[in-house]
């Protein structure tokens, strides 16, 4: 007679669409190695028309477009014992009657913060030299301007509001640079990032170019207005790769409409897309990169990393690294 397999038993929901993005063939032969699968992978919609294979699963792993984590979703899982998300926040997916069950939530946005901060440094080093502004006049001016002024990358002001974990990632890449990093966190422990903490207006006034990293709450929506996007020193740059709705856009505009000579690099707007016949299309200093920040591609295959890893953590017993606690998973952007 044969052993019982010890492997606990998964599911996979996701979108089909970035699936294999998220678990490229070589991360899925290493979870065969750890789970035993109670089905196919499926999607949300699928698992809807199927919600009995539920009924053994013990870890359930998902990525972009997850189940929620309902009762009825719970009621047809009783032995789960973790969920997994190769994504970032667990915000859109977890339910109060999901908390009460105490089940440990794994999130992925650790991994999808490297590519986000990245991305945030390129635009920052790129602004301190005023790149879109000069490159924006030239194709205007069909000329190429004598000596700008640039704030350059030496002994100049960034300004970091945000310091979870994608704005410590860009503060600890900009300590290899000679700037200098203010930050506006009313909540963070700057202690080992080399910032200087200030207020959000000091921020923009001292500033040449403020990067955004911080969360979507009801105390930031529409915080950064245009009363303080018009502190920025001339050509100054704003810079947000978090969440549209930090900004608030009608203000905003005015001011860029205004002033020519500042810069707002948007990965993120509210909504998303803008409309066809939102100002932001067609405004010439506003570029706007359609959320390309976060994972792409085989960038994906990071988050798909760490949840193996977490994986093998719960397996063997040990403490898991990247679990949400519910008292942190309201503030995660």
């Amino acid at each position: 007679m044969s052993e019982p397999d010890p492997r606990p038993t998964a599911l996979l929901v996701m979108e089909e669409r970035r699936r294999g993005d998220v678990y490229p063939p070589e991360v899925l032969r290493d979870l065969d190695e750890l789970v035993r699968w109670s089905a196919p992978p499926r999607t949300v919609e699928q698992l809807a028309q199927d919600p009995d294979v539920l009924a053994d699963v013990e870890i359930l792993l998902t990525g972009w477009g997850p189940p929620r984590l309902d009762a009825t979703l719970l009621s047809g899982a009783p032995r789960l014992r973790a969920v997994l998300v190769a994504a970032g926040s667990v915000r859109p997916l977890t339910t109060p009657e999901f908390w009460a069950r105490e089940i440990p939530i794994v999130s992925a946005a650790s991994a999808n913060a490297i590519p986000v901060a990245e991305f945030a440094l390129a635009q920052i080093l790129l602004a301190l030299k005023q790149a879109h502004r000069i490159a924006r006049e030239i194709r205007a001016t069909r000329r190429y301007p004598h000596d700008p002024p640039v704030a350059g990358g030496y002994r100049s002001r960034v300004g970091l509001f945000g310091l979870g974990a994608i704005g410590r990632l860009v503060a600890g890449h900009l300590r290899r640079f000679d700037v200098e990093v203010l930050a506006c966190d009313p909540v963070a422990d700057p202690a080992g990032l080399g910032v200087r903490l200030v207020e959000l207006p000091e921020l923009f006034a001292a500033c040449s170019v403020v990067s955004l990293h911080a969360p979507l709450l009801p105390e930031t929506e529409g915080l950064v207005n245009g009363s303080l996007l018009d502190l920025l020193e001339p050509g100054g740059t704003l810079i947000n790769t978090a969440r549209g709705a930090l900004v608030d856009e009608p203000s905003v505009v005015d001011v860029l409409r205004r002033r020519a000579d500042l810069t707002a690099v948007l990965d993120v707007t509210w909504p998303e897309p803008p409309p066809p016949d939102s100002p932001l299309f067609t405004l010439p200093n506003v570029v706007l990169t359609a959320h390309v920040a976060g994972a792409l591609g085989g960038e994906r295959a990071r988050m798909g990393e760490l949840v193996v890893d977490e994986l093998r953590r719960l397996v063997s017993g040990e403490s898991l690294r990247h679990a949400v606690p519910a008292e942190r998973a309201h503030v995660m952007a």
